[in-house]
């Protein structure tokens, strides 16, 4: 290994990675398909929950959905495969507006409340344009967007972020369910399934393991 470059020695005891390995990693990680991996995961996360899930990537000016998986029981919802959510009125919105740059960010808040006939809302309650920013900033740092029932009547949705390895969001993954069956509040089963289906996922892409036994 030391003559092939994949190691090299720093001391009797020491060794770190060399080019080799370098270059080998990050070819694998190029092979990674991150769609797909998103994927994968909410079919899992749709047959262990048995709630409706989604993936979105950011098409530029909203969330556009490129998945969707229905529960055995599915809910009376307007958005389906294919729509494009709004940035501010969807929980995987303001997950990418959120971690959007400051400029961008600006200029679809700005055109949203210009012309929006209603302000966004959490938790039942209005968000002013000055409210706005600290609730964004929290759910960057808290890593997840959650609605009890504020767009969709007695509907609750949950979502978070995938990243790349360069701490870029790729895909939201979203669980919607009815209020009186889907306890999405921080710390429930329903919350902690969803938070790992997207770790799961941030961690494949990454190329690392999972801590402790390494498998998931």
């Amino acid at each position: 290994m030391l003559r092939e470059g994949y190691i090299n020695q720093v001391n009797h005891t020491q060794y770190t990675l060399g080019n080799s390995s370098l270059t080998l990693g990050i070819s694998a990680l190029r092979r990674i398909n991150p769609i797909q991996l998103s994927y994968e995961a909410v079919d899992r996360l749709n047959e262990e929950t048995d709630k409706t899930v989604s993936v979105t990537v950011w098409n530029g000016n909203g969330p556009l959905i490129i998945k969707w998986l229905d529960s055995s029981q599915p809910i009376s919802v307007n958005v389906r495969l294919g729509a494009e959510l709004s940035p501010l009125n969807s929980a995987s919105g303001r997950i990418y507006l959120a971690h959007l740059p400051a400029k961008r960010r600006k200029e679809l808040v700005d055109q949203y409340y210009k012309n929006a006939k209603s302000l966004p809302k959490h938790r039942g309650k209005p968000i002013t344009r000055e409210e706005l920013q600290p609730h964004l900033e929290t759910i960057k740092r808290d890593n997840y967007c959650a609605f009890f029932s504020d767009y969709l009547p007695e509907i609750n949705v949950l979502s978070r972020p995938v990243f790349d390895i360069n701490g870029s969001i790729v895909t939201v993954i979203t669980l919607l369910g009815l209020d009186r069956d889907t306890d999405i509040s921080e710390g429930s089963f329903l919350f902690e399934q969803v938070r790992e289906c997207s770790d799961r996922v941030t961690r494949q892409i990454c190329g690392q393991q999972r801590e402790g036994n390494g498998r998931d």
